[in-house]
């Protein structure tokens, strides 16, 4: 074995194997791609039993994969490994070639726990968790000064890219009042973030109130015209700490020949059902969206996070008539609308696979999810839905 393959494998030990971090990393690349537990491990060269045991460790659930295992972060033996590459004198190049990783991102990681004199990887790893932890304050919604001196910018027609660098000029010694451009964008199209008038959208060169991915040359292009990626969605829907972000899919009957709309509050898990009862084309879905959204207090109308279903293709309307922003979750993906999955699961109770799901009057739709919402749920600490959602609301 080379120097370098050495250096590569990592501390991630299963009984009497020491495996490359880099194995199971394709292993949850594979999993998440669409291929099952055995055949993935196949091809990563490990034994189907170890991938069923990676598989069960994360619940059979892809999205509890170990974070530790993840191509972004470090993890705690990547740190030990920076730790002992500074005991034995190695430059960074040497420690970051040794772990896979950029240059970058091992002398950010260094820089910010103490230099080479003090970094200690038990520290470095406690400092992580804690800047990891959600939710957090936006920069701009916790400094008056600084807010209102890029309010006053942006006012005259300043970009936000002429903005952040202004501002390490205009305040040299006074780092807190330094922030990148894609701060202050978040902070005008985020709006639970608290800091920046949605208002100033009309500054931005665009003058968008939403904000559009650029495509990516050579990708290839959605059946659903101008779609929003999942990516793009709002930091605040992922962590739960803000209400008003919802997940929506259909559910299915006998042949695919009626189905029933579902949405639920990612906060609360309150759900509500949508009644299709003559058919569910792109115009049926539209109109019965628009009409529940309608219904929905103003600080419960902040996104949707859908599959790329054709049902959606009427998106943008739907958008334009109750003013909620609509983001599609990557294909094959279902784990990023997970609280959908699940809550459509707890449905088929009520609405078995194989059924004709068009005979369900709205009123019977209506009874089935007001008992679903009156569910204790441990994930709310056995508070209901409802119970959560008007605690929300009051």
């Amino acid at each position: 074995m080379g120097w370098l393959q050495h250096r590569l494998w990592s501390e991630v030990v299963m009984p009497n194997v020491v495996l490359p971090r880099g194995v199971r990393v394709r292993f949850w690349e594979l999993v998440r791609s669409g291929v099952a537990a055995k055949p993935a491990a196949r091809v990563v060269g490990v034994s189907h039993e170890t991938g069923r045991r990676w598989f069960a460790d994360a619940g059979g659930v892809i999205g509890n994969a170990p974070r530790l295992l993840g191509t972004r972060y470090l993890s705690v033996a990547e740190r030990e490994e920076i730790s002992l590459g500074l005991a034995r004198g190695e430059s960074m190049r040497v420690i970051a070639a040794g772990l896979g990783r950029p240059p970058s991102t091992v002398s950010r990681e260094i820089a910010r726990n103490g230099g080479r004199d003090g970094y200690r990887a038990h520290r470095a790893e406690a400092a992580a968790r804690v800047r990891a932890r959600r939710p957090k304050t936006a920069k701009l919604a916790g400094n008056l000064e600084l807010r209102e001196w890029v309010q006053a910018r942006l006012l005259d027609r300043w970009s936000p890219e002429q903005i952040a660098a202004m501002l390490p000029l205009e305040f040299p010694d006074r780092p807190e009042m330094w922030v990148s451009h894609e701060t202050i964008y978040q902070s005008i199209y985020v709006q639970g973030r608290g800091a920046l008038r949605r208002e100033l959208a009309a500054c931005l060169r665009t003058g968008r109130a939403l904000r559009h991915p650029r495509r990516q040359a050579g990708a290839r292009r959605s059946r659903i015209p101008d779609l929003v990626e999942i990516s793009e969605r709002p930091a605040e829907a992922e962590d739960r700490a803000v209400p008003g972000h919802w997940e929506g899919d259909l559910i299915l009957g006998k042949a695919n020949g009626s189905a029933i709309g579902t949405l639920v509050e990612r906060t609360s898990r309150f759900c509500i059902l949508l009644p299709l009862p003559h058919g569910h084309d792109a115009v049926a879905v539209r109109d019965a969206m628009i009409t529940a959204i309608q219904t929905l207090p103003e600080a419960l109308k902040r996104s949707l996070t859908w599959d790329r279903g054709n049902e959606m293709a009427r998106h943008a309307e739907i958008t334009l008539a109750t003013e909620m922003a609509i983001f599609f979750a990557d294909p094959h993906s279902p784990w990023q609308r997970g609280t959908n999955e699940n809550t459509n699961g707890l449905l088929r109770q009520y609405f078995p696979k194989g059924t004709d799901l068009s005979i369900h009057t709205p009123e019977h739709l209506a009874a089935v999810a007001a008992q679903l919402n009156d569910r204790p749920r441990k994930t709310l600490n056995w508070l209901s839905p409802k119970e959560k959602l008007n605690m929300i609301l009051s």
